[in-house]
C-alpha cells in the first residue's frame, strides 16, 4: 500500500467543494480498498506514544464552534483493536502503549472522509510523543512501514507550514506569504531530492523555519511518511495549495 501524506489545513474544508477536497477524493478512488488505515495525526499529542485500540471510535470536534455545519457531520468506521495489539508487540525498540478511548480527531476524519467516504475499512491512529526529536520520530516511521505490505494504507496527516499567529482568518484563498512559499519549496527540493537528514533537521533553515513551524506537531507526520519509503521508491506530489497565507496544503504519495 501507498504511504499519504496529507496538508490537512482548516476543519472548514470538511464542509468545501473545492480543489483541495475534490484531489482528495480522486486520490481515494485512485487507491485500492485497503485492509486498515493507520492515520497519524498532528492533532493527537501526547507524552509517549500510543496507538488507538478502541473497537467503535467516534470523531472528535475538536475545534470551536465557528461552523455549525461541521457538528453535523459523522464518520464512523470500526477501529483495528487486533492490529493496534499487533503492533505493539512488533515494535520492541520503542515503547507503544494502547489507549482504548481515543476516536477520530479532525486531522484524520476530515480528509477521511472524502479520501474514503464509505467508512468501510478499520482505521486506527497513533499519537505524537511531542518530546521526542524529528530523528526518533522518523526512526519509529521505519519500523512501521512493515505495514505496507500487509494491506495497511497509512495516512500521515498534518501541514508543512502551519503558523496560526500569523494566519488571515478573514481570507481562505488569502495570498501565501513570501516565507510560506519560501519554505514550502525548500521542502519540496529536499522531498524530490530524498534528502531526508536535512528535512529531520530542520532547524537548520534558521528563520524561515521558525515562521513557518513555530510548533512541529504540523511538520513531524510528514517526517513519519518520508520515514516509510522503500529503495527505489519515489515521491509523487498530489496537490500544491496554500490556505489563509500561512498554511501549506501540500499532499503527496510515496509508492
Amino acid at each position: 500500500m501507498p504511504v499519504l501524506f496529507i496538508g490537512h489545513g482548516h476543519p472548514i474544508n470538511a464542509v468545501l467543494d473545492n480543489d483541495f477536497t475534490m484531489t482528495l477524493s480522486r486520490i481515494g478512488k485512485e487507491i485500492d480498498k485497503p485492509d486498515a488505515i493507520l492515520v497519524i495525526s498532528a492533532h493527537w499529542e501526547t507524552v509517549g506514544t500510543y496507538i488507538s485500540t478502541n473497537l467503535n471510535p467516534r470523531i472528535i470536534y475538536d475545534f470551536g464552534r465557528f461552523d455549525d455545519r461541521l457538528y453535523q457531520l459523522d464518520y464512523h468506521p470500526p477501529g483495528a483493536p487486533k492490529l493496534a495489539r499487533e503492533i505493539i508487540d512488533h515494535i520492541q525498540s520503542k515503547s507503544i502503549l494502547g489507549d482504548e478511548h481515543m476516536g477520530f480527531d479532525h486531522g484524520a476524519w476530515t480528509i477521511l472522509r472524502f479520501l474514503r467516504p464509505e467508512a468501510d475499512v478499520p482505521v486506527l491512529e497513533m499519537s505524537l510523543d511531542y518530546g521526542r526529536s524529528a530523528a526518533y520520530h522518523y526512526d519509529l516511521a521505519k519500523q512501521l512501514k512493515y505495514l505496507r505490505s500487509k494491506g495497511v494504507l497509512i495516512v500521515c496527516s498534518g501541514n508543512i507550514v502551519h503558523n496560526l499567529q500569523q494566519i488571515n482568518w478573514q481570507n481562505i484563498n488569502a495570498t501565501p506569504y513570501d516565507w510560506t512559499l519560501a519554505f514550502d519549496g525548500i521542502v519540496k527540493s529536499h522531498l524530490d531530492h530524498q534528502n531526508f537528514k536535512a528535512l529531520t533537521n530542520y532547524a537548520q533553515f534558521g528563520e524561515i523555519a521558525k515562521l513557518a513551524i513555530p510548533t512541529n506537531e504540523h511538520y513531524l507526520p510528514m517526517i513519519y511518511s518520508i520515514g516509510m519509503l522503500e529503495k527505489n521508491e519515489h515521491i509523487s506530489h498530489l496537490f500544491e495549495g496554500y490556505q489563509f497565507g500561512s498554511m501549506s496544503m501540500r499532499c503527496f504519495r510515496i509508492g
